[in-house]
């Protein structure tokens, strides 16, 4: 009788987990690229050409200063050979040592002031295009859920991303379930009439170009007589 008992509670047991299993929706996978779409995004290509025109303003300054740290190195060069030079008196000369000393001064600072510019202006520019980033990635991934949703996707995988082993997250996928080209559809319906020239995207790990003024390095004094 117990055994019978027993067998019944296993069966009613099997029999509930079955039904909850049959309860569950069935797996819906569908894949995105979502650099491709990024890349794609109409915005991306109006913010690139944007920060290429920062870049390139930014460049012109530095060029700038760079030119005038270069007049003062001459300056100097050119008060340093008075200083020694026999020509002229030893109270010329020592009013010339002490003028190129004030004009290494000026170098020195000028130089700084190079290397400040540099750095905050490199800085600025990548802040501008991380807080871009994530700014159109929250919207990317907002349009991807609601088509995900709309074709009744139970998950929706990024490919566009290598894993830790350095190999794609997504080795195969139908394309039939891949909905890349429909997201990048969506986000640029509303794109504008003028539509603006493509340009690669801006590379934030590149330093910024390096200028420096040639022939000056630590502080140093002419010789005197």
């Amino acid at each position: 009788m117990n055994k019978l008992i027993r067998t019944l509670l296993t069966l009613v047991a099997f029999g509930a987990g079955s039904t909850a299993l049959l309860a569950q929706p069935a797996l819906k996978l569908i894949t995105v690229d979502i650099g491709k779409v990024f890349d794609g995004h109409y915005k991306s290509e109006e913010n690139n050409i944007k920060f290429r025109d920062a870049e390139q303003k930014a460049r012109e300054q530095a060029e700038e200063l760079r030119k005038q740290g270069q007049t003062m190195v001459d300056e100097y060069k050119e008060l340093a050979e008075q200083a020694k030079s026999t020509l002229l008196n030893a109270e010329a000369r020592t009013k010339a040592e002490q003028a190129a000393q004030k004009k290494m001064e000026e170098i020195q600072r000028k130089q700084a002031d190079l290397q400040g510019f540099l750095q905050n202006t490199q800085n600025s520019l990548r802040q501008r295009i991380d807080n871009f980033r994530e700014i159109l990635l929250e919207e990317i991934t907002k349009t991807v859920n609601e088509i995900a949703k709309r074709k009744g996707a139970t998950l929706v995988v990024d490919k566009s991303g290598p894993s830790a082993f350095r190999i794609p997250v997504v080795l195969y996928a139908d394309p039939a379930y891949d909905i890349t080209e429909e997201v990048i559809a969506e986000v640029n319906k509303d794109r504008p009439a003028a539509k603006p020239a493509a340009a690669a995207p801006p590379a934030p790990s590149t330093p910024a170009p390096a200028f420096s003024v040639p022939n000056v390095g630590a502080k140093t004094e002419p010789k005197k007589p």
